[in-house]
């Protein structure tokens, strides 16, 4: 069966102005262009990516970027469906991008979120989009970070980043948003049970979500628990402390509660806040592209390749130290010629 679907290869040369104007001017189907552009992994496709973000940029910035996070079945499709249909019978336009690292392996589906938000995909003021299969969560978070960009720029007011809680997700997660909101489950009276190490460090929002019937009184507890976590993480600091709240977001209890928190940490940054936060986020992001391109550029290169199986057939064989094996893989690709080294993809 045919897909209407718009690839990078459909149409190899780009109108970067025309484009750039189509996304500012709300079109979804610009909009859903743009992102599969700046996915795309084709050189001559970055480039263009470059040049359109270039031109989305100086329109972008002015949307609430929310991450949202959680253990598996906690309900975070159900809460962002639930939030998202708050926030544009409000009159917000609302951005989802799905940050799904399993999508690397599976090569998730669009499809796939809009099925789990079938509602919140059908309303004309949200538009929904899964995560690209980048090849790595570094490409992944690239691909998102420059989707914020697009999102900005067509006028959306809210950008809520879900990601599906596993690895290092939630980390990449809040290094590309303003506020993390991290959603759990009153489980059998442990409130950190399933909560990794590192979570309570990054998070500004708590919520216990499926706080309905007669787990309400579970997560109640588990909410105060918690909170008690969080007073010894942050105890002696003026830092903002994470609040820990309870909602049912399938019977749309205390969402909006929590819509609030968010709001609060965003006045308590306050506008310089913020915008250092960003500034911040943009120079890790930007080494995080460094370091993305230099692994691609070993993978690549012709010196590398011609030395890499004596290498790796040494390291086996334990006749050659790692340490040795990486210095004689960064000699070779230091000997490639300067051309063969230049920046093409960044």
């Amino acid at each position: 069966m045919g897909s209407s679907v718009w690839t990078p290869a459909d149409e190899p040369s780009v109108d970067v102005d025309a484009l750039a104007g189509a996304v500012r001017s709300g079109r979804r189907s610009a909009v859903s262009r743009a992102i599969t552009l700046v996915e795309s992994s084709r050189s001559d496709h970055r480039a263009a990516a470059r040049e359109l973000l270039a031109r989305l940029a100086p329109h972008a910035g002015g949307a609430w970027r929310v991450g949202i996070s959680g253990v598996p079945g906690v309900g975070k499709s159900t809460f962002i469906e639930t939030l998202g249909g708050r926030l544009t019978s409000d009159g917000k336009r609302v951005g989802v991008l799905a940050v799904d690292p399993s999508s690397v392996r599976t090569r998730g589906s669009v499809l796939g979120d809009k099925t789990r938000m079938a509602t919140l995909a059908a309303d004309p003021a949200a538009y929904i989009r899964s995560s690209p299969s980048a090849g790595t969560l570094g490409g992944v978070a690239r691909a998102t970070t420059q989707a914020i960009i697009v999102l900005e720029a067509a006028g959306y007011d809210v950008v809520l980043v879900e990601t599906i809680g596993v690895g290092q997700s939630e980390v990449t997660v809040a290094a590309m948003v303003d506020t993390f909101v991290f959603l759990t489950l009153a489980r059998t009276g442990d409130a950190l049970q399933g909560i990794k190490k590192g979570i309570l460090e990054i998070v500004d929002v708590i919520c216990v979500n499926k706080a309905d019937g007669d787990r309400e009184t579970e997560a109640k507890a588990a909410a105060r628990d918690l909170a008690g976590a969080l007073r010894l993480v942050h105890a002696g600091t003026s830092s903002w402390a994470p609040p820990v709240l309870t909602c049912s977001a399938l019977y749309d209890v205390d969402v909006d509660t929590v819509w609030r928190r968010v709001a609060r940490h965003r006045e308590f940054l306050g506008v310089r806040g913020l915008q250092d936060k960003r500034s911040a986020q943009q120079l890790d992001f930007t080494w995080a592209l460094v370091r993305e391109e230099l692994d691609q550029r070993l993978k690549r290169s012709d010196a590398v390749r011609a030395v890499r199986e004596e290498v790796s057939a040494a390291v086996l064989a334990g006749q050659m130290p790692a340490a040795n094996a990486a210095d004689a893989i960064l000699a070779a690709y230091d000997s490639a010629p300067p051309q063969h080294r230049e920046l093409h993809d960044l």
